[in-house]
């Protein structure tokens, strides 16, 4: 089969009218740059915040178009705002506003508003974010998940590192997602957690090359296009730093606040401190502070020892102001159990280790409960 360019998928959008109904989408310069991995083609079109819902048809026809090309085997198309870009074309009438709040029994639902469109059925999103790799933020956000659901919450993970997606192996989940007519995605699952992750939809080896538009692409559109049912709780697994997908979620999505996970040397403090300062200037709360390999349990005496030093991240939450949520220690079994894809909550729920989880993921709702639920800022990249 021969393989699709990004030459001929520009070529085929150029029978997609624009939203001034006489240039096409390339013409105006809407469409963002091309990714194709695997067969697939991953693009995003940029348009107007305030006509993102009204220009939604145009978006499904260039998913259309594209996925009938020969050699293709699937589109990832989203709409994205971006002032630069913007189309100037004539203002239309507003979009009718659609009442897609969640009415399940989860206490701290999102409220949609105007720019930030909340994802029908879930009560809350949360965001689990750290300023550097390698503290155990995925490990974290996994437990946390499974913490809040062991606490009788209906939970889903989103894995938001589209570069090092680390869902797949972490909950020992292979295969592909199926698609619901052809376009909205169904999530995967295990230990009674709906997971969505890029990792299920290119294949591991594949060097994920992309640009700003592109992650943020694809993120948008793992929220917004997975049947995620009915949830209480999203937790995002956001990847390392304060980069384009922190952006983007802080963005586009009402986020009910961000969990901060650091280690206790300094150097990671400082990270950690770059996360919180990037949550507070976009206005996403922080619902607080979790040390992760807080300290070292030996495994053959369960002797405890502060090795990386011990309690920075709780002097640190009390200096700025932030919950503390707790200290999870650095055992062999944590280790062990995320390489193996059965991660702790689950695999030993009556265990020392998920106890402290269940602990944080209590808090953590606990928070979430009290914030007010508050529209993050545009931001705009001059």
């Amino acid at each position: 089969m021969t393989e699709v360019t990004k030459e001929q998928v520009l070529e085929t959008l150029k029978t997609v009218r624009g939203p001034d109904l006489e240039h096409n989408i390339v013409e105006l310069g809407m469409v963002s740059d091309v990714f194709i991995s695997d067969g697939k083609v991953y693009f995003s079109i940029t348009v107007p915040a305030e006509r993102a819902k009204e220009l939604e048809p145009m978006r499904l026809a260039a998913e259309r178009v594209i996925k009938e090309m020969p050699g293709v085997k699937g589109a990832l198309v989203a709409l994205t705002a971006d002032k630069k870009a913007a189309v100037n074309a004539p203002a239309a009438r507003p979009a009718p506003q659609h009442d897609h709040r969640h009415h399940g029994h989860s206490h701290a639902p999102q409220q949609p508003r105007a720019g930030k469109i909340g994802v029908p059925g879930i009560g809350a999103i949360i965001a689990v974010a750290s300023g550097k790799g390698g503290v155990g933020k995925s490990t974290t956000a996994v437990n946390l998940a499974l913490g809040l659901q062991a606490n009788g919450l209906r939970v889903g993970i989103l894995d938001a590192d589209i570069y090092g997606p680390s869902m797949p192996r972490l909950l020992k989940i292979s295969g592909r997602p199926t698609q619901i007519d052809g376009r909205i995605i169904n999530p995967m699952e295990n230990y009674g957690l709906k997971v969505m992750s890029m990792g299920f939809l290119v294949d591991e080896e594949t060097a994920m090359i992309w640009r700003g538009p592109m992650v943020q692409s694809a993120l948008l559109q793992m929220l917004r296009e997975v049947a995620w049912g009915e949830l209480d709780v999203l937790v995002v697994d956001m990847p390392p730093g304060t980069g384009d997908a922190q952006l983007t979620m802080a963005q586009q999505v009402p986020l009910a606040g961000a969990v901060i996970v650091s280690t206790p040397q300094d150097l990671a403090l400082i990270d950690a401190r770059k996360g919180l300062n990037m949550f507070r200037k976009v206005e996403v709360p922080v619902l607080g502070i979790v040390e992760n390999m807080s300290y070292f349990v030996a495994p053959d005496t369960g002797t405890r020892y502060d090795i990386f030093g011990h309690g920075g991240a709780r002097k640190e939450a009390e200096r700025i102001g932030v919950p503390f949520l707790g200290e999870v220690p650095l055992t062999m079994n944590i280790r062990e159990t995320s390489d193996a894809g059965t991660p702790l909550v689950a695999s030993d729920p009556n265990g020392i280790v998920a106890g402290i989880y269940r602990a944080i993921a209590a808090k953590v709702w606990e928070q979430v409960g009290e914030t007010p639920q508050r529209e993050a800022p545009a931001i705009v990249f001059e």
